[in-house]
């Protein structure tokens, strides 16, 4: 697909990255032109340097023969008056980032009549992200296919699990279960279990289940599974009002520190809710001294990187809360994901989520379709939902039936919904949505899991 990319700063390079990956003809768009230079030179696509508020620029671009539009510059109004030139130039699909609030209140409304296919709000996204380990603290990360009515659960077996040593065959028997184990992660290596898979303490692993199930499983296993009753938020910016909305709606208790304080009044006003502090949350005196060591929930949300993870690393040793560290950058992931920070949010890669996810639905043909495309493990593994069309090639057959690539796995099937935990004798049928989990990247087709 040609697509043009207006805004190269963090989440448009990452898309521009990620999408380039995934074979696309990536044209960027960006006036500061030594960004545009060096993600070019970085990514082997072509660019142009200008603004892409301007129809020459965009003709320039090539907009006339695009498939798809993205603005993500740092400014709504730009992003959604690019979107619109764009339309009326090149008749593309068109994604813009909308960031302030007011505008999302009227984000249905902008979409409908700008004809844009869709809206995207990274910080919104990063904060439903959030709330929803905050409802299930047990987990690093959760996932939703199929409406909500299955979900992939990543967490970490930790040292005295009853799981440590047992074989992924047994899991199910002996705990009276119906999970399915879909991909284990041991240090830097990636695994698609097969039955004799041992589970190792420290490993991380993610099951594919239903909510009710899910939440047996980890009773089982010895986890607590309520929902958060309190959070502390450091830091006041969009994700923290976004999460606080949708916590204190949960009936969570939520507090704000937030060392702005023409920022702390307009919190007020907007979250009367949630208590807001004007506080500076780097003093360790000031966390204690409001509550961090009794709180349920923490996330570090601030500006600075740095920050966070050492926020996140004080709230761990002084706490029993569920932590959640907030990252824009991810050059130094492996190191970041060696200090064993519980759950991990990088909004930008959300925002790439979403928008790989459309674009590969544009992208299908018409006997299958990607629903939904969620990374599981960045560059390493990834799970998607497909829809079985008439005529596809899986259809009518078992899994057993089935000669499957390497490193791939059918981890869930919901019929009429209903949803299967599936096993060999399971089979497809048109109409089933088709959960698959694997490490080979850039699936489009139901197709494409076949040896």
């Amino acid at each position: 697909m040609k697509i043009v990319i207006v805004g190269c700063g963090k989440v448009g390079q990452t898309l521009a990255e990620q999408l380039n990956k995934e074979g696309n003809d990536i044209t960027v768009i960006d006036r500061d032109r030594s960004v545009v230079e060096e993600l070019a030179g970085r990514c082997d696509l072509m660019y142009v340097a200008g603004d892409g508020i301007s129809h020459n620029v965009q003709m320039e671009a090539g907009v006339e023969s695009a498939d798809l539009f993205i603005a993500v510059t740092d400014s709504d109004e730009r992003n959604l008056l690019c979107c619109l030139i764009a339309k009326k130039a090149g008749n593309c699909q068109t994604i813009a980032r909308v960031r302030d609030p007011e505008y999302m209140k009227e984000a249905r409304f902008i979409k409908e009549e700008l004809g844009l296919a869709m809206v995207i709000n990274p910080e919104y996204a990063a904060a439903a992200e959030i709330s929803r380990v905050f409802r299930f603290p047990s987990a690093i990360k959760i996932e939703s296919f199929a409406k909500g009515r299955m979900e992939l659960l990543k967490f970490r077996i930790h040292d005295g699990s009853i799981l440590k040593d047992m074989r992924v065959m047994d899991m199910n028997r002996q705990l009276k279960t119906d999970v399915l184990v879909c991909v284990a992660e041991r240090g830097e290596d990636v695994f698609i279990p097969a039955g004799d898979f041992i589970l190792r303490e420290r490993d991380v692993i993610s099951i594919v289940a239903t909510p009710k199930n899910a939440s047996n499983f980890f009773k089982k296993i010895g986890i607590e599974t309520h929902q958060i009753k309190d959070a502390m938020l450091v830091g006041g910016g969009g994700i923290a009002y976004y999460l606080a909305n949708i916590l204190t709606t949960m009936g969570i208790r939520v507090k704000i520190l937030e060392k702005q304080r023409k920022r702390c009044e307009e919190l007020s006003e907007v979250l009367p809710k949630a208590t807001i502090l004007h506080a500076d949350a780097t003093d360790q005196a000031v966390l204690l001294e409001e509550g961090m060591e009794q709180a349920e929930g923490f996330a570090a949300l601030t500006d600075m990187d740095e920050e966070n993870i050492l926020l996140s690393l004080f709230a761990k040793n002084r706490s029993k809360a569920k932590v959640v560290t907030k990252i824009n950058k991810i050059a130094f992931d492996e190191v970041i994901n060696s200090m064993d920070l519980d759950t991990i949010v990088y909004p930008k890669n959300i925002t790439a989520e979403y928008i790989i996810w459309f674009v590969r639905a544009m992208k299908n043909s018409l006997n299958s379709n990607v629903e939904c495309v969620y990374r599981i493990i960045e560059d390493k593994a990834e799970a998607l939902e497909f829809m079985i069309r008439e005529n596809s090639p899986v259809a009518g057959h078992t899994l057993l039936e089935l000669k499957l690539k390497k490193n791939v796995l059918v981890a869930g099937i919901m019929r009429k919904g209903i949803p299967i935990i599936p096993k060999g004798n399971d089979e497809m049928k048109v109409g089933d949505a088709v959960i698959i989990v694997t490490t080979h990247l850039g699936l489009t087709d139901l197709e494409d899991i076949l040896a």
